[in-house]
């Protein structure tokens, strides 16, 4: 691994396999070190502060929370394909003024998202029936919690233009420095300060403020097209409309997601505190899931840009099969390791039994289902790496969300139990792969100018 971490990926030439690799480890370590802000807050509230707490920051607050953050973020991804497109095209004058675009449109984005999460969010706890036990704790962190969201989309961005011109590795170490920056924040607010779940806000904030700087620092430093200049930092309007239309349709799936999930909640927040802290320690461990299929997604993504920027139509699907086989190996790594560890994991975020009992029964429901969800991620990433965004986002709305829906209000919502509440995820689940092989298979996903073979042959797989 350490061979791997350290050798540059080389994105259109030499082993596939390997030098996506090279750039997925580094993703994947980054994006699960990201979620260990989440579960330093849960464990150190769980255990400081108590389940009340855990199930505040786990339970409505998380599902607001991935509302509005989830499609901001899935926004400016349009972004990062704008890049590795023109980079892969070598067009060095296009991916500066892309880059100066892209931050300039986190700053706003970031405002954005301040503005709606510490006005506009708390408002909707009520209308999720959040327990009136934890509503207090939910107001404080999401309010705190928001207040950082320029920094952390600043991060966000800079870390997608690095990723985008193949540098995969920095942005792990920033948020290695980030993680432990929380850590200790963390622990100071909450057990010596006893700030309960604020300091726990305000630790997460501060610390995506030094990964913010952190980026910055680095792009101004940088060489070549994605030098950072204040001087330059302006929106290219022709970039920006790219970006807006790539970004936009992933940022309206991912809110539909989010919105299916809100209803999820509310038929957990029925079932009382102890199933919501249950349900919010699983979260943690889902989440571990999120961030290596995200890694997956990005890499596949980012490969199949630069490579349909050199009009490398071989490598597009040497690409999405590497993908496919990344998917499926982690997350039946995954799965296994859930499940067998269920009962010790739990166990950290809270230690009462009925917690503990109802925490592992939703990991057995689940665990294994992972796997399933690996056409959705690979396809649809390939698809936006080539630019088609709209078709996959439409595929995902019927395949997840709208099914999602009928199978809440049909099953879920009338008998709401930890069983009809876990059936919402491996029906949609199965039934998105099953669209988007269908659409990756027979659909006009690829642009037409690179459907046909061409006759040249295309760099050989070592």
């Amino acid at each position: 691994m350490k061979r791997l971490l350290m050798q540059p990926p080389s994105m259109l030439e030499g082993p596939v396999m390997k030098n996506m690799l090279r750039f997925f480890l580094p993703i994947m370590l980054g994006s699960l070190l990201q979620q260990l802000y989440a579960t330093v807050d849960a464990v150190i509230l769980g255990r400081f502060v108590g389940k009340t707490a855990l199930a505040a920051v786990g339970g409505s607050d998380i599902v607001l929370i991935n509302l509005i953050v989830g499609f901001f973020v899935a926004l400016s991804s349009g972004a990062s394909v704008v890049i590795s497109q023109h980079a892969g095209a070598g067009e060095d004058e296009l991916v500066s003024q892309s880059v100066h675009t892209a931050l300039a449109l986190s700053v706003v984005i970031g405002a954005l998202m301040t503005v709606a999460g510490v006005l506009v969010a708390p408002l909707f706890l009520g209308a999720l029936d959040t327990p009136e036990d934890t509503m207090r704790y939910s107001v404080d962190y999401l309010r705190w919690y928001f207040a950082g969201m320029i920094p952390s989309m600043i991060y966000n961005m800079g870390s997608g233009i690095l990723r985008a011109v193949g540098d995969s590795k920095r942005p792990l170490y920033f948020l290695i420095v980030c993680v432990a920056v929380n850590t200790v924040l963390d622990l100071l607010f909450v057990a010596v300060f006893r700030m309960e779940v604020a300091g726990a806000a305000i630790a997460t904030s501060l610390a995506q403020l030094v990964c913010a700087a952190l980026v910055l620092w680095t792009l101004a430093r940088q060489q070549g097209a994605c030098r950072f200049s204040f001087r330059k930092l302006r929106f290219t309007h022709g970039l920006l409309g790219r970006m807006v239309y790539i970004g936009l349709p992933t940022g309206l799936q991912s809110m539909m997601y989010s919105v299916t999930n809100l209803f999820v909640q509310k038929a957990i927040n029925m079932l009382g505190t102890d199933t919501v802290a249950a349900w919010s320690a699983f979260w943690k461990l889902d989440g571990i899931f999120w961030p290596i299929s995200g890694a997956v997604g990005i890499t596949v993504m980012t490969f199949v840009g630069q490579n349909y920027g050199a009009r490398n139509r071989g490598r597009i699907f040497q690409c999405i099969h590497a993908g496919l086989i990344m998917h499926l190996c982690f997350s039946l790594l995954l799965s296994f390791g859930m499940y067998f560890t269920r009962g010790f994991t739990i166990a950290l975020f809270n230690q009462d039994p009925n917690v503990i009992a109802q925490g592992m029964q939703i990991v057995t429901y689940l665990a294994f289902f992972y796997p399933v969800f690996g056409c959705t991620e690979v396809f649809s990433s390939a698809m936006r790496g080539v630019g088609d965004a709209v078709r996959p986002t439409i595929v995902t709305l019927l395949g997840i969300c709208v099914l999602r829906m009928i199978v809440l209000f049909a099953v879920t919502l009338p008998h709401p139990s930890n069983f009809t509440i876990a059936l919402c995820y491996p029906i949609t689940w199965t039934a998105a792969s099953v669209l988007f092989l269908v659409y990756y298979r027979f659909g006009p996903w690829l642009p037409a100018s690179m459907r046909a073979k061409p006759a040249e042959t295309t760099t050989p797989q070592a």
